[in-house]
């Protein structure tokens, strides 16, 4: 008991858990903050994930369907960015037995004028390391390595879109997906190995 209560005091510094506590306290000011925060993040992970733009929204708003729906048992017992990817770690999993998903709540769209990150340069394996061979656009360069991410397994996908679209290390990679830190390390290692073998010819 102590010990969990320790835990949660720990990450009550987080800004985006007092926001979370003020959604268990039912204000809705504080769920559009997380939404707007966190909406364009999930569907750009979302997309690399999947290439399909549609099914990636639909993702990400059942993302916050299903934190809006847990507001009322809410602890703060990790960073709330730990929790929410949890959540979007799980549906990814599932997502490809779910067909015909339907909206059920439609979110405030996000009025920052940004677009949804999804996978290019910023996936490149070791990019400080690595220089195109040759100049390409930035459409090629995206679809490239979009097409080396395919390649990898679900896991080292998520992984791998957690460290360099979240710049996650690798204790909070491994409580979303439920893995050690060395495990964690482990499979992004193998993931840059395998990218690497897909990119050969186009970085050295």
């Amino acid at each position: 008991m102590v010990t969990g209560v320790v835990a949660s005091s720990a990450y009550l510094r987080d800004p985006d858990v007092q926001l979370m506590l003020r959604v268990r306290a039912d204000d809705q000011t504080a769920f559009t903050q997380l939404v707007g925060k966190y909406q364009d993040r999930l569907v750009g992970i979302f997309t690399s994930m999947f290439r399909d733009t549609a099914l990636a929204e639909d993702l990400a708003q059942e993302v916050f369907l299903r934190v809006y729906r847990a507001r009322n048992g809410y602890e703060p017992t990790a960073k709330f960015s730990t929790w929410l990817f949890q959540i979007a770690n799980n549906l990814a999993s599932n997502s490809r037995r779910t067909k015909g998903r339907k909206k059920e709540v439609q979110f405030a769209q996000n009025t920052s004028g940004s677009q949804p990150m999804v996978a290019g340069e910023q996936l490149l394996p070791d990019k400080s390391a690595l220089m195109p061979t040759r100049q390409v656009d930035t459409e090629e360069l995206r679809e490239r390595v979009l097409s080396a991410m395919e390649t990898l397994n679900e896991r080292q996908r998520m992984a791998v879109l957690l460290h360099k679209f979240e710049g996650m290390s690798y204790a909070d990679i491994g409580a979303v997906m439920e893995l050690t830190p060395q495990a964690v390390k482990s499979l992004l290692s193998r993931a840059r190995d395998q990218l690497r073998v897909v990119l050969e010819g186009y970085v050295t």
